[in-house]
């Protein structure tokens, strides 16, 4: 083991690409950009449907767990960690532990009763990093933690090109998991609001989270007779995902709860604007400024009216456009990269090791 070498537990299936998310893709750039800066790291995978494994999952974590050195500086997924307390904590005391939560368990709809376990595994863990500065503060106050202890890393961007839209309006892009918390009940009845005006929309994400949300989607597109202009593709990866962004003139995203909301940025790096809800860390990612230059527009979460009105401006102000589009070209230029993310990763990782017992 040297001074350096970290250990990363990931969930089984990190690079799947049927099931993409931002947790996985956090993961997998964080884990390439520690081996291009010469920080040696060891991925262990672990299979299992997390954060509700079964008991061949439980006993694995916990084979792999038991297998690392004592003193081992670990960084776990929190999807894996939090919903096991009684396979970590046991383990928390011999390794340098810390957990990176993409999303509070308690903050998915179905997983409340996952929450005691989850403050257990991040009172246990040396050191607990959040993915936005509000997510941190969050977890602060939700878990009463003490504040040394949780750190803020945002996710970085991959540099890309400039999109080349439609006709710079009715190209509509949304990229996110059809789950309840991705809120596409509401942006379904928001674009039936302005289904007079000249637009399509495409639905980029898993279909295989919650079948009865995805069914109602469904319904509702239906209902409102846009089949023909409501797509959804199921997810992409790749080209395929950078074709989608590519065609796109707004990103709009109607989440009812997000601690960062990575498809932003993705979509600022390409000069793509943002629809978004006002929730949590999203205002952060956007770079919100009520009294400046901002790359997009927010709006309440569970709000279709609110959310349609915003869409009405976006399709027929031309100038509104064009005075976000210039805003996400520039905040294009200011986003963050990977290696950023990855420094501030190891600084908190070796600032745990230096202060371990």
């Amino acid at each position: 083991m040297t001074a350096r070498e970290v250990w990363m537990l990931v969930p089984g299936g990190v690079d799947d690409p049927a099931a993409p998310s931002g947790g996985n893709r956090y993961d997998r750039r964080l884990c390439e950009e520690f081996a291009a800066s010469g920080r040696p790291v060891r991925e262990l995978a672990v299979p299992g449907a997390w954060p509700r494994p079964d008991e061949a999952a439980r006993a694995g974590l916990g084979r792999a767990l038991a297998a690392l050195p004592d003193g081992s500086v670990v960084l776990m997924d929190g999807l894996v960690a939090c919903g096991v307390p009684d396979v970590v904590v046991p383990e928390a005391g011999r390794l340098r532990l810390a957990v990176l939560v993409h999303l509070p368990l308690a903050d998915e709809p179905g997983q409340a009763d996952l929450n005691a376990g989850e403050r257990e595994v991040l009172e246990a863990a040396g050191a607990v990093v959040a993915t936005s500065p509000w997510a941190r503060d969050h977890l602060i106050a939700h878990h009463g933690l003490e504040p040394s202890r949780v750190h803020a890393v945002a996710p970085g961007t991959d540099p890309a090109p400039l999109a080349s839209g439609t006709d710079g309006a009715a190209g509509l892009l949304c990229v996110a998991s059809v789950t309840p918390r991705k809120g596409h009940d509401v942006l379904i009845e928001a674009l039936a609001n302005v289904a007079h005006l000249a637009w399509d929309c495409e639905c980029v994400g898993p279909l295989g989270g919650d079948a009865e949300h995805v069914a109602r989607v469904r319904r509702l597109i239906g209902g409102h007779r846009l089949d023909g202009r409501v797509a959804l593709t199921g997810p992409l990866a790749g080209k395929r995902l950078d074709d989608a962004y590519a065609g796109a003139d707004l990103l709009v995203l109607a989440s009812r709860a997000e601690t960062f909301g990575m498809v932003v940025t993705e979509a600022l790096a390409r000069g793509i604007p943002v629809l978004a809800t006002s929730v949590d860390g999203v205002p952060d990612t956007l770079g919100w400024d009520p009294s400046g230059s901002v790359p997009g527009m927010l709006v309440p979460p569970d709000d279709p009216v609110a959310l349609g009105a915003a869409l009405r401006r976006w399709l027929v102000e031309p100038e509104l456009r064009e005075r976000l589009r210039a805003s996400a070209r520039l905040r294009r230029g200011a986003l963050p990269g990977w290696d950023d993310t990855a420094r501030r990763m190891g600084t908190v990782l070796s600032k745990l090791r230096r202060e371990a017992p």
